[in-house]
């Protein structure tokens, strides 16, 4: 089995980040303008006398900016899934462009909409089998953009190489957010860094349980 630390995976995010800051900085701008650009052009809330947002009726271009909003969503999330992976395994060689991996998306789409609904159940029954399933399925990203897997055989794998070690990425994930929160309390600046740290230790953690 598998050993996974904690701390070789923050650590492998650090020495990777300090090897080529600005490529991972770049990165996680880029896709934060891009994340962010429907909502800049999209429709904004009418705002009252007394500060209250205003009901609308929601219109077709409403409904359209939504649609769109969502897809470059999935899009974003397949970039920088792909970019982790790549980076964690040669930032030397990875490339803006890597960003762009538009061949995954159906299979993508498909495996997020199953593991939402998963997660979801899990937190109506009770909210452990909930966080237990988050964190079975943390790696389904990974593996429809690594492995080309569909959205059951993802879930069905990441299900598989997490046996036995939920514990330990329960803590890394509390870890992963405590470094962000802090990356956050810097005025934000911090955040250029620790998320990207993050995303590449991210990686590193997929890497360890699935070779």
């Amino acid at each position: 089995m598998h050993t996974l630390s904690v701390g070789d995976c923050i650590r492998f995010g650090w020495e990777t980040f300090k090897r080529r800051p600005w490529i991972l900085i770049g990165a996680f701008v880029l896709a934060a303008i891009v994340s962010a650009l429907p909502g800049i052009f999209g429709p904004h809330p009418e705002i009252g006398p007394d500060g209250q947002v205003i009901a609308q009726p929601f219109t077709v271009f409403e409904v359209v900016m939504t649609l769109v909003s969502v897809v470059v969503s999935l899009f974003v999330s397949i970039g920088l899934t792909t970019f982790a992976l790549r980076a964690h395994d040669n930032i030397e060689t990875v490339q803006i462009a890597d960003l762009w991996n538009p061949g995954p998306f159906w299979r993508f789409l498909g495996a997020h909409i199953l593991t939402a609904l998963i997660v979801f159940a899990g937190f109506l029954l009770l909210v452990i089998p909930g966080i237990i399933a988050a964190i079975g399925l943390g790696f389904v990203a990974f593996l429809v953009v690594d492995r080309g897997a569909g959205p059951v055989d993802a879930l069905k794998e990441s299900w598989r190489i997490t046996k036995g070690h939920k514990w330990q990425l329960l803590l890394l994930g509390l870890a992963l957010v405590g470094i962000n929160i802090i990356g956050a309390l810097l005025l934000g600046i911090g955040l250029f860094a620790s998320i990207p740290i993050t995303m590449v230790a991210g990686a590193h953690a997929y890497r360890t349980l699935a070779t």
